[in-house]
């Protein structure tokens, strides 16, 4: 005690009194900064996971929708059941019409579908526009191909050309691979001779009216327009995505080439462990030894943090995509933690010069101040840890114009955005699974009848001819349209979200037999073939532009999220092409 006041007889009492509570502050200021540091990185941890996570589904999405017209190619060029013609000469109108039909199903990118059969022969439709395409045949093993242009599904048969070397398609690898698959399946990935980029081909086997094997159908898939998505993705400063091959042959990069041009002017594929960028070989190296540990089965999408090449940390996102036809790619997404960091290490800086202002004006200003501060970022950082357990957070109310409010917003418009399609403003398909899910788990807790609800799949007819005739913004108006048309004709109770492209799907609460469902679904396939807005009119009218819409309720069609979909879908599939003519019906009108 003299100690001390020998020391405060030193200075003024101001001073005394001052002092110890300015450095309490600076204490304080320091805390508030490691506190906040470590929220902050709390928040790019959870946030992080989930914007990779997401980005990996997006590109899975891509992937998806790249491919899966490929199959229903197949199957309008040989439906189930029809069989391989023993003659293509005889059956030529036939088999035009069929690969015409075909190839107007995924124009991009099935633009070609072709057939080759045991006796060496060749049929092939290449389709240059919506109007214009080539015929390639050859009648004889020994013969070479001759194209034919021609112009519309019936249009007269020009010759263009004769190729000078003999083609045989039983030596091709879509024939080679086709033969032996028991059904579906694709080759190689390839480069093209002629556009040098990569393509893909689906084929399958196609058997005689006796059930034995004789030719083998197929279509290519160009995969420039995925490498192009996967380049434009814009994912951070430093940040990069692409997909592979588990061999690592590259497919699709946001940086350098899937296709390296070699000194004697042909070209090779570029495998990610051979790639310029470091982050990309770190990368590949890590899916490798994760694939060697689960023996190629991730239970993904897997995320994790590593050492990046240069000692810095990165995290890393990456999901196996496989289908029944032998698909097999890996997507991976790649990001250096720093770039998440930047705005949690400028808030740092932010915040002390706040704690040493606040100490130098006021020990009471000072308090409220960090309290204030300290209380905004626990909601921040539990905003962040619930919104990477995928929960659906209200409002965080936190109005503030420094940078802490800015973190807030951004958490709210990333989820915001993480949970609604961009154009239409309805739910995305993450939401709508969630919430399905979500739904599932209530009921089958509670275990109470009549507490059901059913799911609607909805998929619009004709739209890719709406997006040919009008433009691609038209075709987004339309969409808008359709989404506030599907969501006038449910309760504000129910959901309704874009699924796909030009699919949506509606959770139906509350209701128990098919009567209410049906109700529904009838309210909106009326509502989606009423007149729509403007000069449109006139060409959905002429297209017959409408909907069809399946229904599966719970839990009588499923128990399950995906099986409720599914059977939605199936049934929308059902009710679509029931109200259409059969192929033996068109011919016939023709």
């Amino acid at each position: 005690m003299g100690h001390l006041s020998r020391i405060a007889s030193k200075y003024s009492l101001r001073q005394v009194l001052t002092a110890p509570y300015v450095v309490l502050v600076l204490v304080l200021t320091l805390a508030l900064g490691a506190m906040s540091y470590f929220a902050g990185s709390r928040a790019v941890d959870a946030v992080s996971v989930t914007h990779l996570r997401e980005i990996v589904g997006r590109i899975a999405q891509a992937v998806d929708r790249h491919i899966v017209g490929s199959a229903a190619v197949l199957e309008a060029a040989f439906p189930e059941g029809v069989h391989a013609p023993e003659s293509l000469t005889s059956e030529l109108d036939e088999l035009r019409t069929r690969f015409w039909i075909a190839t107007s199903l995924h124009r991009d990118p099935n633009n070609y579908v072709y057939f080759g059969n045991q006796q060496g022969q060749f049929i092939g439709l290449y389709r240059h526009s919506e109007h214009e395409a080539e015929l390639r045949f050859k009648e004889a093993a020994g013969d070479t191909r001759t194209i034919f242009r021609f112009i519309g599904i019936d249009g007269y048969l020009d010759f263009s050309a004769r190729e000078k070397r003999v083609y045989n398609p039983r030596e091709r690898p879509w024939y080679l691979a086709g033969q032996t698959a028991p059904s579906h399946t694709w080759t190689e990935v390839y480069i093209d001779f002629t556009t040098f980029e990569l393509v893909a081909t689906r084929a399958r086997r196609v058997l005689d009216k006796d059930g034995a094997f004789a030719g083998v159908v197929a279509t290519d898939v160009s995969l420039k327009d995925l490498n192009e998505f996967v380049g434009s993705l814009k994912i951070s400063e430093n940040g990069l995505a692409f997909i592979i091959e588990p061999d690592g042959l590259l497919i699709a990069s946001t940086v350098g080439e899937n296709v390296r041009g070699l000194a004697d002017g042909d070209s090779a594929r570029v495998n990610a462990a051979d790639s310029e960028n470091p982050l990309v070989r770190r990368a590949y190296e890590v899916i490798r030894e994760a694939g060697a540990a689960s023996r190629g089965k991730f239970d993904g999408p897997v995320a994790r943090t590593l050492q990046g090449p240069l000692g810095d940390a990165v995290y890393i996102a990456f999901d196996r995509i496989k289908d029944d036809a032998g698909l097999d790619w890996i997507t991976a997404v790649v990001v250096p933690r720093s770039d998440f960091m930047h705005g949690v290490s400028d808030n740092l800086l932010l915040v002390a010069a706040a704690g040493l202002t606040a100490a130098a004006l006021a020990l009471v200003i000072g308090m409220r101040v960090m309290e204030w501060v300290a209380k905004d970022l626990r909601r921040v950082a539990d905003a962040a840890r619930r919104l990477g357990d995928g929960e659906s957070l209200p409002p965080l109310g936190i109005d503030r114009q420094d940078e802490i409010g800015d973190l807030a917003r951004s958490f709210e418009v990333m989820q915001y955005r993480l949970r609604t399609d961009r154009l239409t403003g309805l739910a995305n398909r993450e939401t709508f699974t969630r919430e399905l899910e979500r739904r599932i788990a209530r009921r089958q807790a509670s275990g109470r009848k009549g507490d059901g609800f059913a799911v609607l799949f909805v998929d619009l007819n004709h739209f890719k001819q709406v997006n040919d005739a009008l433009g691609h913004d038209a075709g987004d108006h339309v969409l808008v349209e359709v989404a506030q048309r599907i969501a006038g004709q449910v309760r504000s109770g129910d959901l309704v979200a874009r699924y796909a492209g030009d699919e949506f799907v509606v959770l139906l609460d509350s209701v128990d037999t098919d009567d209410e469902v049906q109700r529904v679904r009838a309210e909106i396939e009326a509502a989606l073939s009423a007149p729509y807005v403007g000069d449109r009119e006139v060409t959905l009218s002429r297209i017959g532009f409408g909907g069809a819409v399946g229904m599966a309720l719970y839990p009588r069609d499923g128990t399950a999220a995906d099986e409720l979909v599914r059977r939605a879908d199936r049934e929308m599939y059902d009710r679509k092409f029931a109200s259409r003519p059969s192929a033996a019906g068109r011919s016939a009108l023709r």
